[in-house]
């Protein structure tokens, strides 16, 4: 079997182990403050993400600023989601923090386009991804981070309940809610014009990208 290709988009997380049986009830009151926060960033992510637009269109480059600013929003957003309702694999608190955090069991990372197509970025954020809009919609429900119908929301509800009733996260949801959330990065990314790498129609589960996997399975690595 090939050795699974590397994403550029890396969405790594680790099951923070003990966890708090009742901490996920009050969550979301927790993480206002990140919520507040994010609000702002967000509005500079798509503002900025229009600057790049007009970037790659006439250099065919993405402003190296701008792009390590735009993964700072994803990197921050993915921490505060997996701490909070989408996915409750931690109980510690998210930095307030752009900047990778080696330390956190929440990790994201995209490699910096040397290049992009001048041609695909009119097309990519709204044609060609389409059909990943609709999977993500699915998953996300109304709302990310919240109780907003979508798969990830009801299945973080499951490992809430399971965690109050026995102190166990179960581990087949964990691996399920990673590669359901790591979908809707690498769209996240692939929408935003960060990568030209077309995103997989395919549910690559577990805490490690796929090729790290592989890579600590050659080595017997856990």
């Amino acid at each position: 079997m090939a050795a699974p290709v590397p994403s550029p988009v890396r969405v790594e997380a680790r099951l923070d182990l003990p966890l708090s049986r009742w901490l996920w009830l009050v969550k979301w009151v927790l993480v206002i403050p990140h919520w507040i926060v994010l609000c702002f960033l967000w509005l500079a992510f798509i503002l900025l993400s229009v600057i790049a637009f007009f970037a790659i269109l006439f250099t065919g480059r993405y402003p190296r600023g701008i792009f390590d600013f735009n993964v700072g929003v994803l990197r921050w957003s993915w921490r505060v989601s997996y701490y909070s309702y989408g996915g409750l694999g931690t109980d510690r608190y998210p930095p307030f923090s752009l900047r990778e955090e080696p330390d956190y069991p929440a990790r994201l990372d995209i490699a910096y386009p040397e290049q992009l197509s001048r041609g695909l970025v009119l097309v990519k954020w709204w044609l060609l991804a389409l059909p990943h809009y609709l999977v993500v919609g699915f998953f996300l429900g109304g709302f990310h981070d919240g109780w907003g119908g979508g798969l990830i929301s009801l299945l973080v509800l499951y490992a809430g309940v399971a965690l109050a009733a026995t102190t166990c996260y179960p581990a087949g949801i964990f691996d399920l809610l990673v590669g359901l959330n790591r979908w809707v990065f690498r769209v996240a990314a692939y929408a935003a014009l960060m990568t030209d790498d077309y995103p997989p129609f395919r549910l690559d589960q577990g805490g490690p990208e796929p090729a790290e996997a592989a890579r600590r399975g050659k080595r017997g690595e856990r």
